[in-house]
């Protein structure tokens, strides 16, 4: 029903969206008090809400009955859609042309408006006018404010729907603007003016002036002024804020980024509309004036930060985002009333100091470069995981040290005692608390170097520093006393030690217990819920988290209180107490009878020391792993707990699910309490259920048979009247028996009915009728990615690697649809022949031959209607559209009968309704630029679907010197086509104020198209989702302030192999098992595509996504983490889904876990995991970290536990076999008679070891109990073990190591060197084979070399200390090496193994002579890109060369991470070399020293090498034109004769790099631009060539042994089907052929195999003597050397 217009806004019978008034002023904050001057009220009900000196209630407080962003939400009465209306001559530029509705239905005149459409098209146009707006600007805005009160009047009052409109955008409690105007303190300078504001005045120096009384400083009293402001407001006020609020938005381009300073300019321009010298003005300014000199200014200092114009192009800027100005430093300029007094005009005026009317025109005279400032360092360092994640070092650090000390007693007992005294062991146990003090002192310094320390949030850091001092003297202090108590003689029987370590120890725990649980914000002023004002700021845009239901708050606590519970238990009993034994073996260990000629005893007596502190640390790094362990667990037990309570799991009875689906549909999908019930239900769902059963038939998911079961049928009834029979679906009770009848068995369209009728039992909100439900838009970014797909390219090999065809990929893949495709395509021939009448002419009925044509490609003749169903079409709208309509037709089945049977009329109205609801919309970047192809492609699209919207960008040449212009374009397929160009023609072209691509791409183009998107939900997807007809009805945002909707994800591309599957698997587990349990306690974050926004809490608070270049490159989850930052909540939706495609290939896959891992090391720079881990509770903190960082960190500290472990290995290894082990009983116990014998206990170290193997066992096995219990729990035990089954026998544990590796070493390298950028990982099929080169080049650095250098260190300690339990360790680390290749497909097929061998030598010795991408040294340089960068200047590469926005590594970073690190690594080997050598020979001598040899070893062929380059260096200098034909005989010459060394000095000279120095290989090197450089570069290069002699040798060794351990399953028979048989899970009678070659191509073919075959047995045969003849005639070899023999 519509609500007469005459109610006010204050007496709206509605829920106030601005909050109820309190009938007493209480003061919420009272020290709010202090900062807030007298002031009068105001007299004018129609001031701008922002401007008045009036509060409304605080936003901390929870008492208003509605919000702003669900008032009317749920509201019961609905109005009904109005059907025909006489056309406007200003309506939507969307609505049909010729059509006779209204385009705005619910705000028709005969809805009681409050305002007309031609008065709001008049506020829009004055506004345009006085401001400068953009025509099509303002077009575009009229028709997005028309579709949002359309939207909400079509289920409230016109005049509800404008009141909440208002408080969404402007007034309410929970408007963005309305809390950043308190925030900003702008309540203060608007009540007493610009000369004498405090807030404000805070920076001067003057004081006094100030009149204050009683009673004006109380927050809650200005909260009621505010709301008695905005309840008192006329409409035509409210709605003229929000007209320009969005006009200001809609042309701010990139500053829509930065919302706050958005919030500020339309206050300025509001204060500027409401002056007289605004409303005296009577001309209208030109046209783009707002855009030229409030936004371009803004835009061009955002662009100057990251880009430079270097010879007319923008070139990436060398700077690293602590460097940058980014949008955020940006926009937390305008949260301050600091950052506000910054702002200075060319005159070095304050910006403040002008009367508020006055400060709009004055913005444009503002130097911005003056202004802004960095407010957070993105340093990169590790040191932001001690911040951020202080108290998870905390938890389990000081814990291990607790733990660990008091079960270390040998360790720290006195040598003249045999056991401590309790003093110390309570002294040194309470030490623990003097970690976790130092652990926070450290947090505290490197948090100094992220925040300004003259901004407002480090003044708390100092305070913060001097009190963790005092409290490391009270926790480490005593320690210091008792020693030395304990070693004065007369200290006695006196029992103060011991009461100081008792008091200690206390002391220590509660301090732990304090810096483990507090966050590290809340101490010594507290960010999150202070009462200073000067944290409101803060506490408003960062610490604003939703609450938690009690129920999922007591979950959340009794989540991690079982995870630690059984974690501490665990590794108590587990690790610490079993790793006493060891401890106290090797503490009492001194090892005898061993000197180092250089440092005689040192090494022998630290020994065994060192090794008890790598078996510490490796300890410690179980520790870690055990808590992820427990978290796996706990939260997959909470998750499925939760699917039962939901009604999901497969254990619910199925014949209850099926039979009980009709009256589900009914009562749950259709709005069956607003419909009037003339048709019986039964009619209704038919309806539903045969559209459904249809749509699937039409994907070709199941047979014209099983649809004929499925559908409902009408039949003649005893009664002889037509009646509907339901499909026997429904009524037999054994329908678990009879699945194959119904559809195709393990189908997918078995899992789609399964999973809708398990969703149906589910609790699902109240639906809302069509024509009331809210207005929604679909929006998809492209760039380049395939629109439609010809029939060339589906039956065309894509090149010679795939092997294979789109069309027989796909057959393969989806052996069903492609059956029933081929069956319904010959019955639509036949339908078509037997119209024609030709069938007559063949009566061949079982004929073959005849049906060839359809099994191969589908259809014989390329007509249209065969040809188009294999293209492939935006399904995703489609559906959509269609699922309006259908529910739209059922829920009024009085339309049907209205237009009596004219279905034209009657799709005509479907059709109005589901444009009028949903909006599909593309951003196609660059469509102003496609090809001929695309742009057909395009055009088709259109044709097809004219309701699809196109968004994209559009370019002319600005007057000569001066930028390009460019807009944002908004086409549809009703656009008239441009008969001169061709195009269509825009319905809106609105310019912005530059290249829009600043970062990296995917959120720019979102942003650029994001103003033409309609209503009030948005839906991003991607081009790689699909969409179900049966899932529909998406009524989640009930409560406000619900941000975003998370749905599950199914991934329809998990049949596709070991690999596709592993990849579906992830997505499965982390989109939806760990998503549902993560919402329900509070810390779900924004990850997926299918998810739906609230679009205004969004697009008010930066957008839809964060677009930093590299910062921001996983661009969702920054939404997220804003989101939740600023209030919104997040939720999980069981009962929607949204199909989408993953990755297939290992490549592919690899590239996308490198993106993920690289954007993971950008979020753990950004300011949002700041303030998420310094700000949460500890619940919520450990939900957050485990959720997301944790999961990438523990993959780290898995990597480090191999690394460590093999260190530790190495070490007990030389004692093992230096040292003489004894022999002990079943006890333990050593056996009698072996004291004479010298030998040493070392049996509780090798059980130890044995632990540690078979903790990270489990670690790393955990990780495929998530999808075992999730597929458990959906499809049952049998799908379960199958799935977990044909993972293992498809070495898919191989995989898991390397990705692993893979994720862990792109964080570290982007925390180190940076270099994160978008990926296209592609969709590329995994039948597709790279070369070995490619695979080696593309993982060398990432894993192999880490690999090898493990798989050494492994086989020293399976020949020092053998035990089965190392077989792990060998499995593990041979993963490492050889995944990419394990996974290649057809990688042991032989000649493809041996064509591979002579592309890897050719890779190896290319690129010398001239550049080639594809070559060893393309690749060594490409590696060095991160420590050197990238010379955009002087090679005059534009920025779009994603490789070349990677900016140089800062000196020391490269000092540290390439020099020191390795240092200490190769110190630490090299000491476990010496002590080996430290023992006497057999023969009782001293062995030389073992130093002296390394250095001769490693350093000689260094030495060797450079001299062989500088004789050459000289040789090019003097005698380059006269050798210039020699060098090129000689690359080839030593290239076959001299493997290393030789062919690298000649690859030094042709190098391009040496060109600097010896141009064109001639000598030439004078009058080159080098300047003072022409000395220095030669010796720069001098060293990079030496070392890339080392790197070519160890690469080319490195590829052959990998090669040596490949050649051995190329022996094995048939080893081809069944390595693809474990790849793609495809029978060997399935598998897709080998390819076809012509008969020249077999004969190179064979000539390349038979050759390079001889010369790869030769090469191996050479490597293999090297290893075996010396072991063979060692007893012959005799060495007369003496230099030699005293090395």
């Amino acid at each position: 029903m519509a609500h007469p217009a005459s109610h006010s806004a204050g007496q709206s019978p509605y829920p106030n969206p601005y909050g109820h008034q309190l009938p007493y002023p209480q003061p919420i904050r009272q020290d709010y008090d202090n900062d807030s001057p007298a002031v009068s009220p105001y007299t004018s009900t129609t001031r701008l809400a922002g401007n008045q000196p009036y509060y409304e209630q605080n936003h901390y407080g929870g008492h208003d009955s509605a919000s702003a962003s669900d008032a009317g939400h749920g509201i019961p009465s609905y109005a009904p859609s109005v059907n025909s209306q006489a056309s406007q001559p200003f309506g939507s530029p969307f609505a049909d042309p010729g059509h006779d509705a209204h385009p705005y239905p619910a705000w028709s005149p005969d809805r009681q408006i409050p305002i007309s459409m031609e008065e709001i098209d008049d506020i829009f146009l004055d506004l345009t006018q006085k401001f400068g707006f953009q025509r099509d600007s303002m077009r575009n805005m009229f028709d997005f404010l028309m579709s949002c009160l359309d939207s909400r009047a079509s289920r409230m009052s016109p005049n509800q729907a404008l009141l909440t409109l208002h408080a969404d955008y402007i007034g309410g409690q929970h408007a963005n603007y309305r809390k950043w105007y308190f925030a900003a303190q702008l309540n203060l300078d608007d009540a007493v003016g610009q000369s004498q504001n405090p807030g404000l005045q805070r920076l001067r120096s003057v004081r006094g002036g100030l009149v204050k009384t009683a009673g004006s400083k109380h927050l809650d009293s200005a909260l009621n002024r505010w709301r008695n402001a905005m309840n008192n407001m006329s409409q035509y006020d409210r709605l003229r804020q929000i007209a320009l609020y969005l006009l200001c938005w809609g042309e701010a381009g990139n500053v829509r980024f930065v919302p706050e300073c958005l919030c500020f300019i339309f206050k300025c321009a509001d204060d500027y509309y409401r002056s007289s010298e605004c409303q005296n003005t009577v001309e209208p300014v030109e046209e783009g004036l707002y855009l030229r000199t409030i936004i371009k200014p803004l835009y061009k200092f955002m662009r100057d930060q990251g880009y430079e114009v270097v010879d007319g192009k923008f070139v990436r800027r060398e700077k690293d985002h602590d460097q940058i100005i980014g949008y955020d430093d940006i926009n937390q300029l305008f949260w301050y009333p600091e950052g506000l007094a910054r702002i200075v005009l060319d005159n070095n005026t304050r910006l403040v100091d002008l009367a508020p009317a006055k400060r709009y025109l004055s913005l444009r005279r503002v130097d911005w470069n003056r202004v802004f400032f960095k407010t957070y360092y993105e340093k990169r360092s590790t040191a932001h995981l001690l911040v951020n994640f202080n108290r998870v070092w905390i938890l389990h650090v000081a814990t291990y040290w607790f733990y660990t000390a008091y079960n270390s007693p040998k360790v720290y007992t006195p040598s003249n005692m045999q056991f401590p005294t309790p003093a110390m062991t309570w002294t040194a146990t309470a030490l623990g608390g003097a970690v976790s003090t130092l652990i926070m002192i450290f947090a505290t310094i490197a948090e100094f170097m992220y925040i300004p320390t003259t901004w407002n949030n480090a003044s708390h850091l100092t305070t913060r520093l001097v009190f963790l001092l005092v409290i490391l003297a009270l926790t480490g202090g005593p320690t210091v006393y008792i020693a030395w108590v304990g070693s004065q003689p007369s200290s006695g029987n006196s029992q103060i030690p011991l009461i100081v370590g008792i008091v200690q120890f206390f002391i220590s725990v509660v301090a732990t217990i304090a810096f483990g649980l507090f966050p590290s914000g809340r101490m010594f002023g507290d960010r999150v819920a202070g009462k200073s004002r000067k944290y409101m700021a803060s506490q408003t845009f960062t610490a604003s988290y939703p609450d938690l239901p009690r129920p999922a708050r007591t979950a959340s606590i009794m989540l991690w209180i079982l995870v630690f519970g059984c974690k501490f238990s665990e590794s108590y009993f587990f690790l610490t107490s079993s790793f006493s034994s060891p401890i106290a073996v090797m503490a009492q260990t001194t090892v005898q009878n061993c000197s180092d000629k250089i440092f005689g005893k040192a090494l022998c007596s630290n020994q065994v020391p060192f090794t008890l502190a790598i078996m510490y640390i490796m300890d410690l790094i179980l520790f870690f792993l055990d808590t992820y362990l427990w978290y796996i667990i706990w939260v997959v037990v909470f998750s499925v707990g939760r699917s039962f309570s939901l009604g999901l799991s497969i254990w619910t009875p199925w014949k209850d699910i099926y039979t009980r689906m009709p009256k589900r549909i009914y009562a749950k999908l259709l709005a069956t309490a607003d419909m009037e019930v003339k048709y019986k239900p039964k009619v209704l769902v038919s309806q539903i259920w045969n559209a459904i059963i249809i749509s699937m038939y039409r994907e070709h998911l199941l047979s014209i048979d099983h649809v004929q079961r499925l559908l409902y049928h009408q039949v003649d009834g005893p009664d002889g009247k037509r009646v509907l029979r339901a499909p026997p679906f429904f009524t037999n009770q054994n329908i678990t028996k009879y699945k194959g009848v119904f559809f195709p068995s393990d189908g997918e369209a078995e899992r789609r009915i399964s999973f809708f009728a398990s969703s149906l039992t589910t609790a699902l909100p109240e639906p809302l009728p069509v024509d009331a439900m809210p207005t929604f838009t679909v929006l998809v970014p492209h760039y380049s990615e395939k629109i439609l797909l010809s029939l060339r390219e589906i039956i065309r090999e894509e090149d010679q690697s795939t092997r294979v065809t789109l069309l027989e990929y796909l057959k393969q893949l989806h052996p069903v649809e492609w059956d029933n495709f081929v069956k319904d395509t010959k019955i639509l021939a036949e339908e078509s022949d037997a119209m024609d009448g030709s069938s007559s002419m063949n009566e061949k009925q079982g004929s073959k031959t005849d049906d060839l044509p359809f099994y191969c490609i589908g259809f014989k003749t390329s007509s249209p209607e065969y040809t188009l169903r294999t293209r492939i079409g935006p399904r995703f709208a489609l559906r959509l559209f269609t699922a309006i309509k259908l529910s739209y037709r059922v829920e009024n089945p009085d339309i049907v009968s209205m237009f009596g049977g004219n279905t034209e009329r009657l799709e005509r109205e479907l059709e109005r309704m589901s444009k009028r609801k949903f909006k599909f919309a593309i951003s196609m970047q660059r469509y102003s630029k496609f090809n001929k192809e695309e742009q057909e492609n395009a055009e088709f699209l259109l044709r097809a679907y004219p309701d699809l919207q196109i968004a994209y960008l559009d370019e002319e040449a600005g007057p000569k010197g001066s930028d390009p212009r460019l807009f944002s374009v908004l086409i549809d397929g009703h656009s008239d086509l441009d008969e001169k160009t061709g195009k269509r023609k825009p319905k809106f072209r609105i310019e912005l104020p530059g290249n829009p691509i600043l970062g990296d791409g995917k959120s720019d183009n979102q942003n650029h198209a994001i103003i033409f998107y309609r209503g009030e939900y948005l839906q991003l997807i991607d081009a790689n989702q699909d969409n179900y007809l049966e899932e529909w009805g998406h009524k989640e945002f009930k409560k406000a302030p619900v941000a975003i909707v998370g749905t599950r994800e199914y991934i329809f591309s998990e049949n596709i192999g070991v690999l596709g599957d592993v990849a579906a698997g992830k997505e499965q587990t982390f989109g939806t098992m760990t998503a549902r349990a993560l919402a329900w306690i509070g810390g779900k974050l924004h990850y997926g595509h299918p998810d739906f926004l609230n679009a205004i809490f969004m697009t008010t608070r930066g957008g839809v996504s964060k677009a930093q270049k590299g910062l921001h490159l996983n661009e969702d989850i920054f939404a997220g983490m804003n989101a939740f930052g600023r209030g919104g909540r997040i939720k999980h939706s069981e009962y929607y889904q949204c199909g989408k495609g993953r990755d297939l290939g290992f490549g592919t896959i690899l590239n996308f876990q490198t993106k993920i891992g690289t954007g993971m090391g950008e979020q753990m720079l950004s300011r949002e995991y700041y303030y998420l881990g310094t700000q949460l509770p500890i619940d919520r903190f450990l939900t957050f970290y485990y959720g997301h960082p944790g999961f990438h960190i523990n993959n780290i500290l898995v990597i480090y536990s191999i690394q460590v472990f093999m260190v530790t290995l190495l070490y007990i290894g030389t004692l093992n076999k230096q040292l003489a082990i004894c022999q002990v009983d079943s006890q333990g116990n050593v056996l009698g008679g072996q004291q004479a014998t010298g030998c040493y206990n070392l049996v509780p170290v090798f059980d130890w070891l044995k632990r540690c193997i078979v903790s990270i066992f489990m670690v790393f096995f955990i990780a495929f109990l998530p999808l075992f219990l999730q597929e458990l729990v959906e499809r049952g035990t049998g799908k379960a073990l199958l799935r977990l089954g044909k993972h293992f026998l498809s070495l898919s544990p191989i995989f898991e190591v390397f990705s692993t590796q893979i994720y862990s070493q792109a964080i570290l390298s982007n925390l180190t060197f940076g270099g994160a950028r978008y990926i296209a990982t592609g969709r590329g099929f995994a039948t597709t084979r790279l070369s070995f080169s490619i695979l080696y080049s593309r993982f060398a650095g990432p894993s192999i070399y880490m690999g090898m250098r493990n798989l050494l260190l492994l086989l020293y300690a399976s020949l020092a200390i053998w035990m089965p339990h190392l077989i792990y360790f060998w499995f593990s680390v041979m993963s490492l090496c050889i995944a990419p290749f394990v996974f290649n497909p057809h990688q042991f097929s032989f000649a493809d193994f041996i064509i591979d061998y002579r592309e890897f030598l050719r890779w190896m010795s290319r690129g010398n002579s001239r550049t080639k991408a594809s070559s060893w040294y393309g690749y060594c340089r490409l590696s060095r890109t991160m420590i050197t960068g990238y010379k955009k200047k002087k090679l005059g590469h534009p920025s779009e060369k994603l490789s070349g926005d990677v900016p140089r590594a800062p000196w020391r970073v490269v000092i540290l991470s390439e020099i020191v690190w390795p240092i200490c690594i190769a110190t630490i080997f090299v000491v476990a070399y010496m002590f080996v050598k430290s023992f006497p020979t057999t023969n009782g001598n001293q062995n030389p020293s073992a130093l002296i040899r390394i250095g001769v070893i490693a350093i000689g062929p260094m030495a060797w090498n450079a001299t062989v380059l500088l004789s050459l260096f000289f040789i090019s200098l003097f005698l380059g034109p006269v050798f210039e034909k020699w060098t090129k005989f000689a690359s080839w010459f030593l290239e076959l004769w001299d493997a290393s060394h030789a062919v690298l000095g000649v690859v030094a000279i042709n190098s391009s790099t040496m060109r600097l120095i010896v141009p064109g290989g001639q000598g030439k090197w004078y009058g080159r631009g080098l300047g003072n450089s022409a000395m220095s570069q030669p010796a720069r290069e001098f060293i990079v060539k030496i070392v890339e002699m080392s790197l070519w040798s160890s690469d080319f060794l490195l590829g052959h042994i990998l090669l040596i351990i490949l050649t051995v399953p190329v022996f094995i028979p048939f080893i081809d089907k069944l390595h693809s048989t474990m790849l793609f899970w495809l029978r060997p009678s399935k598998q897709i052929r080998a390819p076809l070659y012509s008969t020249k191509q077999k004969r190179q073919r064979r000539w390349i195999i038979v050759k390079y075959s001889l010369l790869y047995i030769i090469v191996v045969s050479g490597l293999a003597a090297l290893l075996v003849l010396p072991s063979v005639f060692r007893e012959h070899i005799v060495l007369n050397c003496g230099i030699c023999q005293s090395i």
